[in-house]
């Protein structure tokens, strides 16, 4: 197997150096038939080589993590729109001082919505702490989507007890960069939304879902439906705090009594309302010897 300084002293060395010849020049790459195939963006970001793209991306996240001994995490999924107290505060200061109604509105808003965020970082450092004393293969780690709001609370949380998380950052349309306090080391970013989701199930011994938008309910509904067609068995919490999936609930339970879902489509997802009952509900849950030293 070639080390890091193999490979520096090969000529595969010199198919990166050409294209970063190019980068810092701003010249865009011509098409050239002699160019290492894995070292053409032209060939790797064409349609046939889709595939391709598909296990590389399946792959990196894959293999980096691995390396880091990350073999268990518990996946936090939540909305991107919260902020903590202190800038949610300072952001209504400033909506007042402008006299904005709009911007008033939203920013109280904001403040409310502040315990979510803390929520959410607070559970984290739950989980950092209870791998502090653990040995490699014992420790569960938070994995998040990468991105702001209760994304960030989570990684936040385990940035506080210096422990690593993970985040599965997407490229959108609209630039999103990783939150500050992702473990550089095991900060991803995907293209295809079916690899990052992948992924988020790969290591995942239970999913958390808090409050959140359209990708957190795609993201809750994507893995409730695979344990619906017993695709998989992740225990999924739903953090019902101040009521806010009651409407949710309530018209799953009006498609059961239509006879559009079976009862037993409900069960494994358990439905809290506090921290503790959160952390309760995982060691009530978790069936494998890590989640049982969980319980501990």
């Amino acid at each position: 197997m070639h080390t890091t300084e193999d490979i520096k002293k090969s000529r595969i060395a010199d198919a990166w150096a050409e294209l970063q010849e190019h980068a810092n020049s701003g010249a865009s790459l011509e098409p050239h038939a002699n160019r290492l195939a894995f070292a053409d963006p032209e060939f790797l970001l064409r349609r046939e080589t889709r595939g391709i793209r598909f296990q590389l991306e399946l792959l990196k996240p894959d293999l980096d993590q691995q390396a880091m001994g990350i073999e268990h995490t518990i996946v936090v999924f939540g909305g991107a729109r919260f902020k903590d107290h202190e800038k949610a505060n300072l952001q209504l200061e400033q909506a007042l001082q402008s006299g904005n109604a709009q911007a008033i509105q939203k920013a109280k808003v904001l403040v409310r919505n502040a315990d979510f965020y803390d929520k959410a970082r607070v559970f984290a450092q739950h989980v950092a702490r209870f791998s502090q004393d653990k040995s490699a293969d014992q420790k569960i780690y938070i994995a998040t989507g990468g991105g702001p709001g209760i994304m960030e609370a989570a990684n936040r949380g385990a940035h506080d007890l210096n422990a690593l998380s993970v985040g599965l950052n997407i490229a959108l349309p609209h630039e999103q960069s990783a939150n500050p306090y992702v473990s550089p080391e095991l900060s991803f970013k995907f293209h295809y939304f079916a690899l990052r989701k992948m992924h988020f199930l790969m290591r995942a011994k239970a999913l958390v879902a808090f409050p959140g938008g359209f990708g957190t309910l795609d993201e809750l509904f994507e893995v409730w439906t695979g344990r619906q067609v017993k695709a998989h068995t992740k225990p999924i919490i739903i953090a019902n705090w101040d009521g806010y999936y009651d409407k949710l609930l309530s018209f799953l339970h009006q498609a059961d009594h239509h006879g559009f879902l079976n009862g037993d489509h409900l069960d494994g997802v358990e439905i809290v309302k506090s921290v503790e009952e959160v952390i309760v509900t995982l060691k009530k849950s978790l069936a494998t010897s890590i989640s049982k030293q969980f319980s501990r």
